[in-house]
C-alpha cells in the first residue's frame, strides 16, 4: 500500500493544480454587497492598490467581480472601449486596473477617488447596508453583486497571468440550475441575514463564487488557446503541472517529466513553453519560490528550513532563486509581509 501511494505521489495523480494555486496564493473575500442601480447611473472604481489596505489589511492584491442578476449596462477599463454586459454575465478585473460601469457609455457619476475610498472605509467597518442604491431614480434597474477578494500577486501567481485584464463571462447556455446560479441564489438568500456567523457564510460564497467563475471560464477556452489555464486541460502539460504541485521539492529532470506524461523531452517542452509560456523546469522553480514565499509571510520557520521544505538542499542556493525570481532575498520577504 505504501508503495502504491509513493507511485500514485511521484505522478501526482489525482492533484487539483488549481486549488493548489488557489491555497498557496492565499485566496480570501474581503468585501460582499449588492447594488440597485437605477438610470441614470455610473460607478467609477479606482485601481485596487488604492483601496486594498481599507478593505483587506496585509493583501497584496485585490481582484474586483460582479455578477449581474438583472438589467444591463457597460464597463471599461483604463482606456479601453466599454463593452455590454447583461443579466447572467460575470464580469472579473484581476489585475487591479481601475474601471467604471455604467448605464450608457459616457455617463460620468460625478464623485472622486476620494468619494470613493470613503465608500470603501464604510463598507469595509460595516457601516452600510448589504444592499446598496444608485443612481437617479429612472426606471431602468440594474440589479449585481460585487465581490472583492484579496490574494498574493507575486512572486509567481499562474492563475492571474492566466487572465485578461477585463473577463466577462456569460451565463451558462444550460439556463439555471447550473452551480454558478445556485451559488448565486444562496448569496442573495444570505444576505438579509444577521446574527453569528453571517459574515462569515458571505465571505466564503464570495471565494466560492470565484472559484467557479474562474473553472467555467476554463471551461469556455477556445481550442487554440494559450496560457496556464490552457496547460491545465493539456493531458502531457496537466500531467506534468500536477507532477510538479504534487511533489514540488522533487529533484525533477525534463526526462523524468517526459516520461511520466507520456511524451517525448521535445514535445513536452516545446508544448509546455507554448502553453504555459515557459519550460517546465523553469515553472518549477517559479512555482518553489511562490510556495517559500506564501510559508515565509506566513510563520517563523528559518530560511534554511523553507528552503529545504521546497527542494534547496543549502540556504544559499535557495537564496540565490529566491532573489532571481522575487528580486528580494527571502528575508526581506519576510519583512516586507509583516505588519
Amino acid at each position: 500500500m505504501q508503495r502504491n501511494n509513493h507511485a500514485a505521489s511521484e505522478l501526482g495523480a489525482g492533484k487539483d493544480v488549481l486549488s493548489d494555486v488557489l491555497r498557496v496564493i492565499k485566496l480570501s473575500a474581503a468585501l460582499f454587497f449588492q447594488v440597485e442601480a437605477s438610470s441614470p447611473w455610473s460607478v467609477e472604481v479606482p485601481e485596487s492598490g488604492s483601496f486594498a489596505g481599507i478593505i483587506l489589511p496585509g493583501a497584496r492584491h485585490v481582484i474586483s467581480y460582479h455578477v449581474i442578476t438583472s438589467g444591463s449596462g457597460w464597463i471599461s477599463t483604463g482606456e479601453d472601449s466599454p463593452l455590454p454586459f447583461s443579466e447572467g454575465d460575470v464580469l472579473v478585473i484581476p489585475h487591479g486596473d481601475g474601471y467604471a460601469m455604467r448605464h450608457a457609455p459616457g455617463h460620468m457619476s460625478g464623485l472622486s477617488t476620494a468619494d470613493s475610498l470613503e465608500f470603501f472605509r464604510a463598507m469595509a467597518a460595516g457601516k452600510l447596508p448589504f444592499l446598496v442604491l444608485e443612481g437617479g431614480g429612472g426606471p431602468a434597474l440594474t440589479r449585481y453583486v460585487c465581490g472583492f477578494l484579496g490574494c498574493d500577486s507575486g512572486p509567481f501567481n499562474p492563475l492571474l497571468g492566466a487572465l485578461p485584464r477585463l473577463m466577462r463571462v456569460p451565463r451558462s447556455s444550460n439556463g439555471r440550475g447550473d452551480l454558478l446560479d445556485r451559488l448565486i441564489d444562496i448569496a442573495l438568500s444570505e444576505a438579509p441575514r444577521q446574527g453569528m456567523g453571517a459574515d462569515c457564510i458571505r465571505l466564503r460564497l464570495s471565494e466560492l463564487l470565484f472559484v467557479e467563475v474562474v473553472r467555467r471560464y476554463l471551461d469556455g477556452l477556445p481550442p487554440g488557446q494559450t496560457g496556464w489555464l490552457a496547460g491545465l486541460r493539456d493531458p502531457a502539460v496537466g500531467r506534468t503541472l500536477a507532477m510538479i504541485h504534487g511533489n514540488p521539492a522533487r529533484n525533477w529532470r525534463l526526462e523524468q517529466l517526459a516520461r511520466k506524461a507520456g511524451a517525448s523531452r521535445s514535445v513536452l517542452a516545446a508544448r509546455f513553453t507554448r502553453l504555459v509560456g515557459c519550460p517546465p523546469i523553469q515553472y518549477l522553480a517559479r512555482w518553489r519560490v511562490q510556495v517559500a514565499a506564501s510559508l515565509l509571510s506566513e510563520g517563523n520557520a528559518r530560511i534554511s528550513a523553507v528552503g529545504r521544505e521546497v527542494g534547496y538542499a543549502s540556504e544559499a542556493a535557495f537564496s540565490r532563486s529566491f532573489k532571481k525570481i522575487a528580486a528580494v532575498s527571502p528575508a526581506e520577504w519576510r519583512a516586507a509581509g509583516r505588519p
